[in-house]
């Protein structure tokens, strides 16, 4: 035998992926094997998944799989997520899967909230507001569509539809539901009274490495992937990528999900749960080994994508390489965007709005694609500062490492991240939640014997870049813009 082999699929909100990762003397190696687009379903004002169509996808990967003719140790999904699946008690879907952003969840929201006021929520769940949870949307469910189910998160769903056996949500997923109390690490009898739901809507929670199974027999017939395991790893996509970071023993850090919203945050052994991380809009999420991941869901590239489909429609498209020579043409720090503003959160006319701004607040006015873009990228960063000085008041830390997920060191806005930081930033790969689920897999196998020796593996088994920070004058900037702010908020 040449090593061990698991398994990953990491179902994202547009693509998934089956992934192949080997463990071979003290090294992982990960490998895509297939790759499918996860398209929403429109049917009139509804907007749902296709789970049947994913199901298949993950079968022609486990297909593709068997061709290799090598024993694979384990399988584990991770997901998105808020959304879930409705099971029947004969193990049948329950049809159909809403999409976080159906029109319902509003409606849901209000239903919830008229009974439950979310102060109550927040002490009891430490999970932010945001229409598309889980717990909203089952503000908007019928009945009827409750009375017997089971309802799964996404990942946990399809470890099930793996499975078989009796259906487990994994702590990370359940976490993220705003269902779960992350201090009593139970689901919150409070919330499911006041709601009146099912008592047996919930299934029982498990920690991540917990082994669910064999593959259903079907799935055997089909596969003939004869030893291979289901495992319950981190459902989480972020979880999983969290637990495959090379984090240094007693390291303070954070991360940033970078992409057209970001998430940042850190790692502690309990939550925080406060008036000032309420107003802040912080959340608590469960991570590998009862971990707590305080994190908030804030704007990321969205405004520098509006500005290039703004000019795209104007018939003057422009490539990231041009984009980047025209910014760092441009002098530092000529105008700033308090990217918090709400006219920055819908799509349309970007460039127009930041020169709205700008001109409000006595800047000079952005007008050519240069200029607008530096504005947005170095006002993006030192959003990123303000975000980390947030957290380092809710945690009583300071800060001494960044690492950004999905993250390049060509890319502009990190280098930006890094000197408004003034922390190092490492760059991580792009496979960080495939590599975090097949990492707690082998630990769940007894295959790795600590995270620490996990870390290590990771450290060792792929390349890391780190953006080391070298401009001093963002401080002045970041002072700058908090007195924008401040006085647009008068």
């Amino acid at each position: 035998m040449s090593g061990n082999y698991y398994v990953a699929c990491d179902l994202g909100a547009e693509t998934g992926r089956v992934m192949l990762g080997t463990l071979h003397n003290g090294k992982l190696t990960v490998s895509e094997v297939h790759r499918f687009p996860n398209t929403p379903i429109r049917e009139k004002d509804s907007l749902h998944w296709d789970i049947p169509r994913l199901y298949q996808e993950i079968l022609a990967g486990l297909r593709e799989i068997s061709t290799y003719e090598e024993p694979i140790d384990s399988i584990s999904c991770s997901s998105w997520a808020s959304d879930y699946l409705l099971f029947e008690p004969d193990g049948s879907l329950v049809t159909p899967t809403y999409h976080y952003s159906d029109p319902r969840t509003e409606v849901g929201m209000k239903e919830v909230l008229s009974k439950v006021p979310w102060p109550t929520i927040y002490d009891e769940t430490g999970v932010h507001k945001m229409p598309g949870n889980t717990l909203f949307q089952l503000g908007a469910e019928k009945h009827r569509r409750l009375k017997h189910s089971r309802l799964l998160p996404v990942a946990d769903g399809f470890n099930y539809l793996l499975a078989g056996g009796v259906p487990r949500a994994e702590m990370s997923l359940a976490s993220a539901t705003q269902l779960y109390n992350p201090v009593t690490r139970t689901w919150s009898d409070r919330l499911l009274k006041a709601l009146r739901l099912p008592p047996e809507l919930l299934p029982p929670i498990v920690p991540g490495g917990t082994k669910l199974g064999a593959l259903r027999a079907e799935i055997l017939k089909e596969t003939r992937l004869e030893e291979t395991q289901v495992i319950a790893s981190c459902s989480h996509e972020a979880a999983a990528a969290l637990a495959g970071l090379p984090v240094g023993h007693n390291e303070n850090w954070v991360y940033l999900r970078a992409g057209a919203w970001a998430v940042m945050g850190t790692a502690l052994i309990g939550p925080v749960i406060s008036y000032e991380g309420r107003e802040m809009n912080f959340t608590n999420e469960m991570g590998y080994g009862g971990a707590v991941h305080l994190c908030k869901h804030t704007v990321g590239r969205w405004i520098l994508d509006d500005c290039k489909q703004f000019w795209k429609e104007k018939d003057r498209e422009l490539d990231e390489d041009v984009l980047r020579h025209l910014a760092t043409s441009t002098p530092p720090f000529e105008s700033l965007i308090n990217v918090d503003d709400p006219r920055f959160t819908t799509p349309g006319d970007m460039p127009l709005k930041i020169q709205a701004f700008c001109k409000e607040t006595g800047q000079p006015v952005p007008r050519k694609p240069g200029p607008v873009i530096r504005c947005v990228l170095e006002s993006l960063a030192l959003h990123y500062r303000k975000t980390l000085r947030e957290i380092e008041g809710l945690t009583g830390r300071e800060f001494t490492r960044l690492y950004l997920l999905g993250g390049s060191t060509s890319n502009l806005l990190y280098h930006f991240i890094a000197n408004a930081l003034e922390i190092p930033v490492v760059m991580v790969p792009a496979n960080a939640t495939p590599t975090g689920n097949i990492i707690v897999q082998a630990l769940a196998l007894g295959h790795i014997e600590s995270l620490q020796e996990a870390r290590e593996i990771v450290r060792h088994s792929f390349k890391w870049e780190t953006i080391t920070p070298h401009a001093a004058v963002w401080k002045e900037a970041f002072e700058r813009l908090e007195g924008l702010a401040l006085a647009a908020a008068e």
